[in-house]
């Protein structure tokens, strides 16, 4: 807001909200604020509520856990699918490596994808200025191997395609992102070393990746939702101020490339 990026709806208890702005210099004046005490279910509900009648354009997830945030988005009849309810909703990480952005899907909503998947994160990359982003679809190995179904599906995905672009797979981590490793390994594929969108075949792995990014690698990282009628804010509690800044500037920027 300090920014002129976006003006703030607050929904919460109003006395913790006000107490909490003033601790940051702010005035309650400046901020929309709709008192709220009771379940966080029900919080999601009402944000979700607000977006749906035109009073909000973007719902953030506050402190409160995934699921019941994302119980509230994907609610088919009060949520924010879109009425056709042919596309995919799925959750995107977005870190900067090496000068250039890397998406992970998916960390928080799909638990396994599979040979009819899309690629929700492609309208993230488009906002990004990505026309045509290369997608890796990882397990721990380049080969096939009927031991390891990941690759297996990471083949049957990659060969079905993705109408808007490359797709390849099974890579490695490494072998997605590093051409380094590319070279090490003798890779001759479009994806490999220079993956835009990195397709993780459990939500488990997506959600390991998205943290190590984090916790381990210190990176800045901003996360959105895919596929719903508007572009959804999703960090994670223990986010930094600045992932969670930068989720809504991620946000900001699909509204207006919409």
């Amino acid at each position: 807001r300090r920014k002129g990026v976006v003006e703030g709806t607050l929904v919460g208890k109003k006395n913790e909200i006000i107490a909490m702005l003033h601790e940051m210099g702010e005035s309650e004046k400046d901020y929309e604020i709709v008192d709220f005490d009771g379940e966080e279910l029900d919080a999601a509900k009402l944000t979700v509520q607000l977006v749906r009648e035109g009073k909000a354009d973007i719902p953030m997830k506050g402190i409160l856990q995934t699921s019941n945030f994302a119980r509230a988005i994907l609610n088919r009849e009060t949520g924010l699918i879109p009425a056709s309810g042919k596309r995919l909703v799925s959750q995107c990480g977005i870190f900067e490596y090496e000068g250039r952005f890397v998406m992970i899907t998916d960390a928080a909503i799909n638990i396994a994808p599979d040979v009819d998947t899309q690629i929700g994160a492609l309208p993230v990359a488009n906002a990004l200025g990505i026309e045509c982003p290369k997608v890796a679809v990882l397990s721990a190995v380049e080969n096939v191997t009927e031991k390891m179904p990941s690759t297996v599906s990471a083949k049957e995905i990659a060969e079905r395609g993705v109408p808007g672009c490359i797709i390849s797979g099974p890579l490695a981590l490494d072998g997605a992102i590093s051409m380094e490793s590319v070279k090490h390994k003798a890779i001759h594929d479009p994806v490999a070393g220079q993956a835009d969108i990195l397709l993780v075949p459990y939500i488990e792995i997506g959600n390991v990746l998205y943290k190590a990014c984090t916790y381990i690698a210190g990176k800045t990282m901003a996360s959105t939702i895919c596929g719903a009628s508007c572009p959804v804010v999703i960090t994670s509690r223990a986010d930094t101020p600045d992932s969670k800044y930068y989720s809504i500037l991620m946000a900001v920027l699909r509204c207006l490339k919409a």
